[in-house]
């Protein structure tokens, strides 16, 4: 279970998994048939199972047990004793819950620091792709991929707390995955990445393109060993996302502004939301696209593949 947030099976363990042969042709029988709008929408909406827990710094309080004893007695027996103790007994477990967060990031920054290592090593560009669940985070994915894949190399993490779906969307345009099943976690931690890394064996000088567990919260605390953090957020989310989940867009390099074929049909200020996230995070660099239909998409291959070339420099 993880200490910071408290979500995480009782034994800790997360389950890798590879899509099998038949779900991956089902998959892509779906992508090439009939790849619709609706469909973006609803996959996005059913395959990534996050829950936003909003903690407030994490500051977690526990009732301060304060006992207060007062004990008068009087007793005539030829002589007066009146006893008063008062007792107060306070005792605060703050400092301990702080603690033991403490050493849970520092754990996972300990393994993160060793991933990135290891990606450095081998000239591997690694991506964490972040966001609410329905943002569309996979059908981006999905596009990114089958546009690129015959100039780029790539590989992909999957993170979601139960099923294959995303993974076997992936699998069906021939990238190698792996699927990270949190259970109840509503993050991936940088152990998890390792682990899959380790079976998926990344190429030198490929991609990496992890897909978090939908949730704007807890997965803007644990590096995973990323070069970058895209936060994902689609304009039926509302303007004001970045305001009331700032750690998220604190944290990230770029945000991918998804559904923008949709803006004729809704009352949205794309300005509105940049003010606000830039308030939040003055280097946030952004990208307007459409994963239906493609607009915006070339400036966000340009980016990639530039700091893949970046990547190789180094």
């Amino acid at each position: 279970m993880c200490g910071t947030c408290g979500c995480g099976s009782p034994d800790g363990k997360a389950v890798l998994r590879k899509p099998s042969r038949q779900e991956s042709i089902d998959a892509k029988r779906t992508y090439d048939g009939n790849d619709s709008h609706a469909q973006e929408h609803a996959l996005d909406q059913s395959h990534d199972h996050g829950h936003d827990h909003w903690h407030d710094q994490h500051d977690h309080k526990h009732h301060d047990s304060s006992h207060m004893h007062s004990h008068d007695h009087s007793h005539d027996h030829g002589h007066d004793h009146s006893h008063d103790h008062v007792h107060d007994h306070v005792h605060d477990h703050r400092s301990t819950v702080l603690e033991v967060e403490k050493n849970i990031l520092l754990q996972n920054d300990m393994q993160a620091a060793r991933n990135r290592g290891y990606f450095d090593a081998k000239q591997i560009l690694v991506l964490n792709l972040v966001s609410s669940p329905g943002s569309g985070k996979t059908s981006i994915l999905e596009r990114t991929l089958k546009d690129l894949k015959d100039d780029l190399s790539f590989t992909v993490i999957e993170g979601d707390q139960q099923t294959l779906q995303d993974a076997n969307r992936i699998d069906a345009l021939d990238i190698p995955v792996i699927q990270i099943n949190t259970g109840k976690g509503c993050h991936l931690e940088s152990d998890m990445v390792f682990d899959a890394v380790k079976q998926l064996g990344p190429a030198n000088r490929s991609i990496l393109m992890i897909e978090n567990v939908g949730n704007l919260v807890c997965p803007s605390m644990f590096d995973l060993g990323e070069k970058h953090r895209v936060v994902i957020i689609s304009i039926t989310e509302g303007e004001d996302k970045p305001l009331k989940y700032p750690d998220m867009f604190h944290s990230s390099d770029i945000c991918l502004i998804n559904k923008i074929d949709l803006l004729p049909h809704l009352n949205f200020d794309i300005e509105k939301l940049k003010t606000y996230a830039l308030q939040v995070n003055p280097g946030l660099k952004f990208f307007e696209v459409s994963a239906t239909s493609g607009q915006g998409m070339t400036d966000w291959y340009s980016w990639l593949t530039q700091e893949w070339k970046k990547m190789q420099q180094e």
